[in-house]
This record gives structure tokens, sequence and C-alpha cells, in this order.
């Protein structure tokens, strides 16, 4: 507790995530320490409280958690076996062991997810490179196969074209001693997401489905409320939930998906605050950061209803290595108005370092803002997305 009552919740991991749910505890007087592996790291460089240490140490994890009321994650690449000492020793880890593995492993994802009737393409475990020609001669080539721990933003996926691929890849994969599965190839219409805040009794909101533009595995942008049918938006909800039910999650919990055909598949899951869900700091009556924290403190959880009828997210992704810095009011003063959100991270190409929201009454306008005002903060941004949101 903080000197006045407030909780203390602590959160392995100190990137930008870990940034802006401290900027939400602010508002509520909730207590945060974060675990950074460096002093430089995002959130390590606004938070008050911050310890050096491993999220793959258990000793570190351990010694966290004891100066903390509850435990939650920036990021997924935590020891499993460590977070399980915590809950055994009487600790709070939320969303927990159980929930996370459903994030961490694809394979068991997947299992779990058909057992449960939910859509998930074909799939199968590979143990040899006859796994996959086998599982391809059931299904058609292109194939994609997936590291089954460790990968995201496009990492440890590999579409592969016919078995000569698919031996250099199950080579490769035993030199590393990293275990493989396939699935089936799914020609995307569009990608969607949706987002869950779940307390630990259950109670549940749902934030608005969302689309998502990506390149190269990396979202660029991300549009609310997605432009679909009201039936696939409801049936997107539906999922979202039966999902947060499954996983008994406590937190955020977000669900990727693939429209195909006007029905929707599962793509990935993540269970805590999420890129698709960045939106909602500047155009939801609650954050998804304010929900968290309310979600794992068991806190009554607030609204997620849309304050304006557009709004879009551009990531800001590194072209040069200049500071943004002299980039900031061009941008802020686009006519419209847009809101920066910036991470407090070195400028590297590639690199993540924020985010802009812009909001607005017409779907066009409002991205045409959110992509020019991306590109002002970076020389180039997100530029070579086209305005109407789909890859040029």
């Amino acid at each position: 507790m903080t000197p006045d009552g407030f909780p203390v919740v602590g959160i392995v991991g100190a990137g930008q995530l870990a940034r802006m749910t401290y900027q939400a505890a602010i508002a509520l007087g909730i207590g945060v320490r974060v675990l950074a592996e460096r002093p430089d790291e995002s959130a390590a460089r606004v938070c008050p409280t911050v310890d050096l240490g491993s999220p793959s140490s258990r000793a570190d994890l351990v010694a966290f958690a004891a100066r903390c009321d509850v435990v939650t994650l920036d990021h997924e690449l935590v020891d499993d076996d460590a977070l399980e000492a915590i809950e055994a020793a009487g600790g709070i880890v939320r969303p927990g062991a159980r929930a996370l593995r459903f994030a961490k492993d694809k394979l068991h994802q997947r299992t779990e997810f058909a057992r449960a009737g939910l859509p998930v393409p074909p799939f199968a475990e590979v143990r040899t490179v006859d796994d996959i020609t086998s599982f391809a001669g059931a299904y058609g080539w292109p194939v994609v196969a997936k590291a089954q721990r460790g990968g995201y933003d496009g990492r440890g996926v590999w579409v592969l074209g016919g078995p000569a691929a698919a031996a250099d890849l199950v080579r490769e994969a035993a030199l590393r001693e990293t275990p493989l599965m396939v699935e089936t190839f799914v020609p995307i219409e569009r990608e969607l997401a949706v987002l869950v805040a779940r307390r630990p009794g259950g109670e549940c909101v749902v934030y608005p489905a969302v689309e998502t533009v990506q390149r190269d595995g990396i979202c660029h942008v991300v549009i609310a409320p997605a432009d679909v049918p009201a039936s696939v938006a409801e049936e997107a909800r539906q999922i979202g939930l039966r999902i947060a039910e499954l996983t008994e999650v406590t937190g955020i919990f977000a669900t990727e998906l693939f429209l195909v055909d006007g029905a929707l598949v599962i793509n990935e899951v993540a269970t805590r605050p999420h890129n698709s869900g960045h939106f909602s700091m500047d155009a939801c009556a609650t954050s998804q950061f304010e929900n968290h924290l309310r979600a794992i403190l068991d806190w009554p959880l607030g609204p997620t209803d849309l304050l304006t009828p557009h709004v879009v997210m551009a990531n800001l992704l590194g072209e040069d290595h200049e500071s943004l810095a002299p980039r900031v009011p061009s941008a802020v003063a686009l006519p419209g108005g847009v809101h920066p959100h910036l991470y407090g991270k070195e400028v590297r190409p590639g690199r993540k370092v924020g985010h802009v929201n812009a909001w607005g009454s017409d779907a066009e306008e409002t991205r045409a803002r959110a992509i020019r005002a991306a590109a002002l903060l970076t020389g180039r941004g997100v530029a070579s997305v086209s305005p109407s949101g789909r890859n040029s």
C-alpha cells in the first residue's frame, strides 16, 4: 500500500504499455512500481519507483512481487515458473500463469480454442518436415508455420511455398530448438481486433471492434469503429467475450481477427493492454489502461463508449535517428486536432516510438489527418499507408 492507503501495482516490464498504464494510475491515486531491465526504458524514465531486474529471473520477480499488492505484465516474455511461485506464495499475479499461457503458447491456444468451438484455422504440431508436407497435402500450399512460443509483430511467422522452404525452416528451427506448428494460409480481407476488460469474478466490458492496417507484421493504423456490418462487429464482440471466459483472464484481453469471406477467424491474442486499443486514450469514456488497472484491482469497470463518431490511431515508426521534439508543433497545429503520445524512446528506423490519435465526424478526413500527423512527426511515418487505411 502507498502511505495514504492506495494499492501498489507492480508492472513487470518497463516499455510503453507500462508507461501508459502508469499515466492512467496517476489519476486514480494508484501506486506503481516497474521492474525494468535498464533505467532508460520507456516507463522507467517517468515512474518514480523502479526496480532493476530481469523478467527471466525467478529471484528478481519474487522479490519484486513482495513489494506490490498486485503484479501485472507489460509483455508476455516472463518466466512461467516464477509467476507460479509468486501465486503459490500468496501473491497476486494478473492475468496469471494460466491465462498467460494462451498468449505464450500458440499450440496450446489453438488446441483449447478449437476444443471450445471457437473459429481457428486448421492447424497441426510440427515435429518433422513430413508433418508440414502432409498438412499441405491436405490443405494446399502455401502454409503458415509459426514458432509455438515467443513470436510477435510478425516475428516467428513464416509463409512456406513448398517442400524446400519447409525443409529449410525445420532444419533451422531444430538448430535453434524452436518448436513449430503449421496453419492454413488465410486469404485476409480485413484485420480486426476486439478488447475485453474482465474482473476476477467475471464482469466484463467490451471495446468497439476496430480495423487494424498491418504492414510487414506491424500495426500501422487502427480505425475505430471498424467499418464492417453490425453482424460482424457483434460476432467479434461475442468471440472476445467467449475467450475472456474460457481463459478466465483478469485485465485486458485482446483478440486479433481475420475477416475472410464475411466470417471471422482468430489470429492472435494478448493478455495485456494492446496497440489496437490505444485509440481509447482519447476517444473512449474509459481508456484500456484505466480499465486494466480497475480489473486487476477488482474495482468496478468503466464504460467503453466512443465519445466521437470516428477515431484513428497511427503508430509512429522511426524513419531516421532525429529527435521528434522539433516536429511536434507542426503536427499538433493540424486543423481539427490530433493528440500525440510519445514513449520517450530513442528514435531508430523502424522502431515504434509513439502513436497519434485523431478524432472527428468524417471517417475519411479523420484517417487522413491521423496519417498526416504521423508523417509530420516522423519525417515520413506511415505515409505509405493510403488515407483509405489500406496498404498502398
